[in-house]
């Protein structure tokens, strides 16, 4: 790729954790940025009050002294216009909505994805230089991945559409491979010079994703102290990823609509048309015509958006993709973190080679990174064990209920035998999430789209522990 200049300073990275600060300062620095360091929200307003000139600012939320958001609240006296991205391991609605009307760029939540983390600083400061190894996305480009026959079939549709501006829907379970395949579209684009911008439609409420997508004026609402520039701008020229597109609400479906229509809106609390060059390519986890036949998504919306569909299928049903993807990040993530490059045992292959994968690549690349950053397969295999051990044991209780159901000669009812079917496959999926979860409860619960209440309850009705 074609190197690019920086059109302001370095990142400055304000995080009260070493660790935390070395890893993203590695990781900055390899995609080509310049960087600053500074473990408080004290040192970074010395900092820019004594003429450092930062680019973009990653801010941490939780600081010791002067917390996040006064933090950024002083940054924004000093510099209206310096964009802030929060991060943060809270996710609660109300710290995300208080730090946006702080005049906060963006909010990520730790652990992030560094691709999320590269999209969002790539919108919001040009890259130094990328390195011919990287691609815009931050990967590593390896053709290997398109190798199979579903995955080399979507190739072959995005080659097709390269030329051309058609939004373009993209389907699939969580952790497939939606937001790959969504940059693919980019690059292979005559858009690929310009901006890729990322925007997770379940990641904020509505009222905030309305800004984070459209912007607003001074003055628009309470805490507005400056315009901000939305997505949709940031985007112009590129392509705009409306990834979880299934979770936006009906009004903000209808006025994306008219901007898929009219290529132009408002900002809010605004008056003047803003046009914009943008191509759109969404994507959801969610059977959108089951949602338009139940009236929570717009049909008009609907068609708009699905001019070209993509589907891909989840790893289980691509299983020969699993030795050429193990290669791929083995060789990918040795790289990046300085770890000798080795083959996996034979008893982890054969474990992955039979393990359903619930979350998919997402979950395939996690195992192998822990692998290699721990430069041990231990971890990964108790895991994967763990895993098989407990399908063992479902499988049991289903023949057991299947021998009483013979052994009853029909006494025990229809209903009984639903019932306890339904429970134990309950409990083999929330089992497996509580897992992904780390047996964070709130997540798990998000995961499973029920609520925390009712997971609760699952718990106890299925035994799988003590709900607090």
């Amino acid at each position: 790729m074609a190197e690019r200049e920086v059109a302001r300073g370095p990142v400055l990275i304000v995080d009260d954790s070493e660790g935390i600060r070395a890893y993203l300062s590695t990781l900055l620095r390899s995609w080509g940025y310049q960087v600053e360091l500074v473990s408080s929200g004290e040192t970074a307003l010395s900092f820019i009050e004594e003429g450092g000139t930062p680019g973009l600012v990653l801010l941490d939320l939780m600081l010791p002294g002067m917390g996040g958001v006064e933090t950024l609240e002083r940054i924004r006296k000093l510099d209206e216009m310096l964009p802030v991205v929060m991060l943060s391991v809270v996710s609660r609605a109300s710290t995300i909505v208080e730090a946006m009307r702080c005049g906060a760029a963006d909010f990520i939540n730790k652990p992030f994805e560094e691709t999320e983390l590269h999209g969002t600083v790539s919108s919001l400061l040009p890259l130094v230089r990328v390195p011919e190894s990287i691609s815009s996305s931050g990967v590593r480009s390896d053709e290997r991945i398109w190798e199979g026959a579903s995955m080399g079939e979507i190739l072959r549709v995005i080659k097709q559409i390269s030329d051309t501006d058609v939004t373009v829907l993209i389907q699939g379970e969580s952790g497939v491979g939606k937001e790959v395949v969504a940059r693919a579209i980019h690059e292979h684009s005559n858009r690929s010079s310009s901006t890729f911008v990322k925007v997770n439609c379940a990641a904020l409420p509505e009222d905030l994703l309305e800004s984070e997508l459209f912007g607003y004026e001074k003055g628009a609402f309470t805490g507005a102290n400056a315009r901000k520039i939305g997505k949709f701008e940031v985007a112009d020229g590129g392509t705009i990823f409306l990834d979880e597109i299934g979770e936006m609400s009906p009004s903000l479906q209808a006025k994306l609509l008219q901007v898929l229509q009219d290529s132009s809106f408002s900002r809010l609390g605004g008056n003047r048309e803003i046009s914009v060059d943008v191509r759109v390519v969404c994507a959801t986890h969610r059977n959108l015509p089951e949602m338009v036949s139940q009236k929570s998504f717009r049909e008009d919306l609907y068609f708009r958006l699905n001019v070209v569909s993509i589907s891909i299928p989840p790893l289980r049903d691509q299983r020969e993709m699993i030795p050429r993807l193990i290669d791929h990040f083995v060789a990918r993530y040795g790289a990046q973190y300085d770890r000798p490059i080795s083959t996996l045992s034979d008893r982890l292959m054969a474990l992955l080679d039979s393990y359903a994968f619930p979350g998919n690549v997402r979950e395939l690349e996690n195992m192998i990174k822990r692998v290699i950053v721990l430069e041990s397969e231990d971890s990964v295999l108790s895991e994967l064990d763990g895993s098989r051990s407990s399908y063992s044991r479902g499988r049991s209780n289903f023949h057991l209920l299947l021998e009483e159901v013979a052994e009853s000669a029909g006494d025990l009812p229809l209903r009984e035998v639903s019932r306890r079917a339904s429970l134990e496959v309950e409990k083999e999926a929330i089992g497996v999430v509580l897992d992904r979860a780390g047996w964070n409860r709130k997540e798990a619960a998000r995961m499973l789209g029920i609520s925390y209440k009712t997971l609760l309850h699952k718990i106890r009705e299925c035994n799988l522990g003590v709900a607090g």
